[in-house]
């Protein structure tokens, strides 16, 4: 893992390069390079921070130069032993034993069609002195990021945003859409970019740079096309499938470590892991007493500790009770883009307190959920079709009575009752819809309530974008659709997107087994009646797991990796949101509205509604706002 960033036919090319590496230190603590090159028209200039994993010698140092080539990559292929077998028996002689060595000559030979060949999380740019063409490629599924912005036939590009906005300034302005699905997801969709000069390089797709000028674009894998064509499949045995990725994924010249949260997807990874690296650390999180009972929270500690015995692991335990008011801005900082994610958080403190010990790699269940439909929406949209069926003298009246229940009294939360709320504000939808409105904030009134009047247009577009990617796709599996909706939008725009940036911001790197192109293809084979059976969740990986994981640990209810946002906001927050919505740039430009603001801050207090995701999210979208104000001197609103 490690941070990647260049220009090609760019003014003052080389120290912008340095600049834009430079920014990216925190991702690549243990060494940095530099490359240019300048032939005709052509100047190209690549820098690199490394986070050395495999060989750590100086042969797996970058940027990487060989008989004309020049490449930086951020990332790890777990096929890459498989790659370097196939090129030696072609002839290919390595001087090391990296696998950015592997994936230079892999490209020396097959070009952009080595890109299906990879098996991993990769983003990467390759300069060929011979051509001037310099192209640019990210892995399937996203879980790496690039981003990038032309201007004349040129191109600057680094590995986070954060870097391109520190050295572009002035150049770039907000896109106003973007906050617009930042506010209805609490994140942002990978197809947009916060800033309209900007863009990310879409999951499974490359970009060549020539030296007329001209830019290519092409994609050499379609997430909605593996799913189609899964489904045609036989059912797959898919324990040795995730138990394949996981061994695979745990390649490293230097310590592994995972996440372990008690539920079913870390344990059933950690168990894994265990089973080939005995002894493997595991890093688990609690809360403060006091948080935890005001929020409702399973002990999710109990599980992990009886995970951890029992498949001997040496667990670390790391309560999270942050200073928030001093981590939250450090955060928003961090992730880019208007993230409104709290697990960010435990994220970050997690990983700093491995890289601490020294652990630079650690596993996540990440992408469990979205595949396998394990999250309580996928059951809820499926409960929603039957509730439509139920006569409306029945519906209206437990409509009535549960609108009228609190979700909160002054000692504690009710989840249930949160749970109910949030069920019936999308129970009666049409499919699309209803599935929408089971993870987005708002709804669209309640969105353009919210919101600067003149931002109607981006409200229909955000949605309507949703719309289309829910659709475009031949799966006749309802389940499956909805698996196939979160693995393009949800996954690589959140989960994702945070896990990157707040691993990176400690210096670790953190890979998902269950994010691998063949896990993909195995969920896709299953039909949705294997994933939900009655009222259970994730089935067929609980299945897959029984083999290996006591009966407790898989049959117990869903934990959350999130946070005790309630108590945050009860008490440490309370100060900053009435600043926010009295002071808050965002208010004064005129993008929020400070009537609608209040409204949501009277619902949560009086205990009507729970809207501390809603106003947490508002925080995190003020802070990232004023951190972009200040960065391009620019209104949100100017030309």
């Amino acid at each position: 893992m490690c941070g990647i960033a260049g220009t090609y036919r760019w003014p003052d090319g080389g120290a912008v390069t340095e600049r834009l590496t430079k920014a990216l230190a925190h991702r690549g603590p243990d060494g940095t390079g530099h490359y240019a090159h300048r032939g005709g028209d052509t100047e190209v200039h690549l820098g690199h921070r490394r986070l050395s994993i495999i060989d750590l010698s100086e042969t797996g140092a970058q940027p990487m130069i060989s008989d004309g080539l020049a490449l930086v990559y951020n990332g790890e292929l777990y096929n890459s032993p498989e790659l370097r077998a196939e090129l030696e028996g072609a002839g290919v002689r390595f001087r090391g034993t990296s696998d950015t060595e592997v994936l230079l000559e892999a490209w020396r030979r097959w070009g952009t069609d080595c890109l299906p060949r990879l098996r991993g999380m990769f983003a990467f740019a390759v300069f060929d002195e011979r051509s001037g063409d310099l192209v640019l490629a990210r892995d399937q599924l996203g879980i790496k990021p690039l981003f990038l912005t032309r201007r004349d036939g040129g191109l600057a590009f680094a590995s986070e945003l954060k870097a391109l906005a520190g050295e572009l300034g002035g150049s770039l302005t907000v896109d106003h859409t973007t906050l617009v699905a930042s506010l209805l997801y609490y994140w942002v969709p990978d197809s947009r970019c916060a800033f309209r000069e900007a863009e990310k390089l879409p999951p499974g797709s490359w970009l060549r740079c020539r030296p007329d000028g001209r830019i290519e674009t092409g994609r050499y894998f379609s997430l909605r096309e593996l799913a189609e064509e899964a489904r045609h499949a036989p059912e797959p045995d898919l324990a040795a499938v995730i138990e394949e990725s996981t061994r695979k994924h745990l390649l490293a010249d230097v310590p592994v470590a995972t996440f372990l949260s008690g539920g079913l997807d870390s344990s059933y990874l950690t168990a894994l892991a265990a089973r080939h690296r005995p002894g493997i650390s595991a890093y688990t999180i609690g809360f403060r007493a006091e948080d935890a009972k005001f929020e409702a929270m399973p002990d999710d500690l109990r599980y992990a500790r009886q995970v951890a015995a029992r498949f001997g692991v040496d667990l670390h335990e790391i309560e999270i009770a942050p200073r928030v008011l001093d981590v939250l801005p450090r955060m928003v900082q961090s992730l880019d883009e208007p993230i409104g994610d709290p697990a960010a958080i435990n994220t970050f403190l997690i990983c700093t307190a491995a890289r601490e010990a020294g652990v630079k790699v650690l596993l996540s269940g990440m992408g469990a959920d979205e595949l396998f439909a394990g999250y309580r929406k996928h059951f809820a949209n499926l409960l929603a079709r039957r509730y439509q069926r139920l006569p409306g003298a029945i519906r209206w009246p437990v409509e009535s009575f549960v609108d009228k229940m609190p979700v909160a009294s002054a000692k504690r939360g009710y989840r249930s009752v949160r749970f109910a709320k949030r069920f019936l504000s999308f129970a009666g939808l049409p499919e699309e819809a209803a599935f929408r409105r089971s993870y987005t904030m708002y709804d669209r009134e309640e969105l353009l309530g919210l919101l600067d009047p003149g931002l109607a247009g981006a409200v229909d577009d955000v949605l309507t974008e949703h719309a289309d990617t829910y659709h475009d796709n031949a799966l006749d599996d309802f389940v499956n659709r909805m698996c196939l909706a979160d693995t393009r939008m949800f996954l690589p725009g959140l989960n994702l997107a945070y896990t990157d940036r707040s691993s990176m911001a400690a210096s670790t790197e953190v890979r998902v087994p269950f994010v691998d192109v063949e896990v993909v293809k195995a969920a896709f084979a299953l039909p949705g009646r294997r994933k939900i059976v009655g009222r259970q969740g994730k089935a067929a990986l609980k299945q897959a797991a029984t083999a290996i994981l006591p009966k407790e640990i898989v049959d117990r209810p869903k934990g959350l990796f999130s946070a005790p946002l309630r108590a945050w906001m009860s008490r440490d927050l309370a100060p900053v949101v009435r600043e926010v919505i009295n002071e808050g740039v965002l208010v004064q430009s005129g993008f929020l509205r400070r009537d609608a603001l209040r409204r949501l801050v009277e619902e949560d207090a009086a205990g009507r509604q729970d809207r501390s995701k809603h106003l947490w999210h508002i925080l995190t979208l003020e802070y990232w706002y004023r951190g972009a104000e200040a960065g391009t001197k620019k209104e949100w609103g100017a030309p």
